[in-house]
């Protein structure tokens, strides 16, 4: 088991790249916007930041495994350094193709190095928290809702960054910040964790158990059903809509997705009964199905967009119920000496979800408009139920 100072420096690294993770998306993505990049231009510019994490998460469990999670932090707040600096010195003499091109692979590097942070801080909570008396379900639930309340905080940093240092500056701030922390990170985690014990076949990468394969499928079409109207429809709509400017787009994008980590981090007191992988499986169906009709309800409300924004808000919280659930079922059903591998494959889910959402969000959104965004999202809470339905749990 690791020492208690090596997870709260590996978490406390973790937090701060978040922070700078939710920054640089709603940094680049309203500049982009001010400067006349249309739906379908903005998903695409994260559409291999989306890719490279599939290819990371499936990769980086088997690095973390195998070199130890200590190694896999590292490299990934050195890469988002490199993004961000890259980003920043975008040169001005470029085409609007090339420079498409130029974000496309800076965004890239950063998703490699935010899917390299959270499978070393994810994975590094099972070697910490004993699966006993729902202690795991605690831990991994404030551990993923305070990411996602920091990644909201970092959309707020965002916009105001933006808005009120600049483009540049904003980038360079942030880069400087993370290097601080890869420094003191260097210095104090002197101690290695996570390394497998066993040796790594082939097997262990492809070769998953049933009821991981059937939760990573439904987290792809879970995270699919939000991102298809958050990432690129929702902002774009409040601006051409709403007549918001960036501030308030990124304050209310940061408002839903603190709101969101605080209520995943708090699921643990309201699911008192989920104490295993077996009633944490049960309770996901549950919450699922409260889920598909999310969707349909904000349709009926977008005459009132403040009523549409209350039950976007509403959708939030029961996400992150279905969220921490899945969180907790990962690491809940992974053997220890190599949950990174497990923790990498489902996250790698998650980047194909995320992927597919975020294509899916400027496509749709550009060609049929919010409402076909909230459809489709409703459909694909519907396929993720199903799939949940085959996961039972381990007695």
């Amino acid at each position: 088991m690791a020492d208690i100072k090596s997870y709260t420096i590996v978490t406390g690294v973790y937090w701060g790249f978040t922070i700078t993770d939710g920054a640089l998306r709603m940094l680049v993505l309203l500049h982009f916007y001010s400067i006349g990049y249309g739906p379908l231009d903005l998903a695409v510019l994260f559409l291999l930041y989306e890719a490279m994490g599939i290819v990371t998460n499936f990769f980086g469990g088997w690095l973390g495994a195998r070199f130890g999670l200590r190694s896999t932090l590292f490299a990934g707040l050195s890469i988002q350094i490199s993004a961000l600096v890259l980003l920043a010195y975008l040169p001005d003499n470029l085409t609007m193709a090339m420079s498409v091109v130029y974000v496309m692979g800076a965004q890239a590097l950063s998703g490699i190095a935010k899917d390299l942070t959270k499978m070393s801080s994810k994975s590094a909570v099972k070697l910490m928290a004993p699966d006993e008396g729902g202690l795991l379900f605690k831990w991994v639930s404030l551990l993923t809702g305070s990411k996602n309340a920091l990644k909201g905080l970092g959309f707020f940093v965002g916009g105001f960054l933006l808005q009120f240092v600049g483009y540049f500056d904003g980038l360079i701030s942030m880069a400087g910040l993370l290097f601080v922390l890869l420094i003191l990170s260097v210095i104090l985690l002197k101690k290695e964790i996570g390394k497998a014990k066993a040796k790594i076949v082939r097997r262990d990468l492809f070769f998953k158990s049933r009821d991981i394969n059937y939760l990573s499928a439904a987290r792809i079409f879970l995270f699919s059903s939000r991102d298809v109207w958050f990432v690129v429809a929702l902002p774009l709509y409040l601006a051409n809509f709403g007549g918001w400017v960036f501030e308030g787009i990124s304050a209310f994008m940061a408002l839903w997705i603190i709101g969101y980590g605080i209520v995943q981090a708090s699921v643990p007191r309201f699911l008192k009964n989920t104490r295993d992988s077996v009633s944490a499986a049960k309770a996901a169906k549950i919450w699922g199905a409260l889920l598909i009709v999310m969707p349909i309800l904000i349709i009926f409300a977008m005459d009132n967009l403040y009523l549409m924004l209350a039950e976007l808000m509403i959708f939030g919280v029961v996400f992150a119920f279905n969220s921490a659930l899945h969180s907790y079922l990962i690491v809940a059903l992974s053997d220890s000496d190599k949950v990174s591998l497990n923790v990498g494959f489902y996250y790698m889910a998650n980047a194909v979800g995320r992927f597919m959402g975020t294509l899916l969000s400027g496509l749709i959104y550009q060609y049929y408009g919010m409402v076909a965004c909230l459809i489709i999202s409703s459909l694909m809470v519907l396929i993720s139920v199903i799939l949940m339905r085959k996961v039972q749990g381990n007695d």
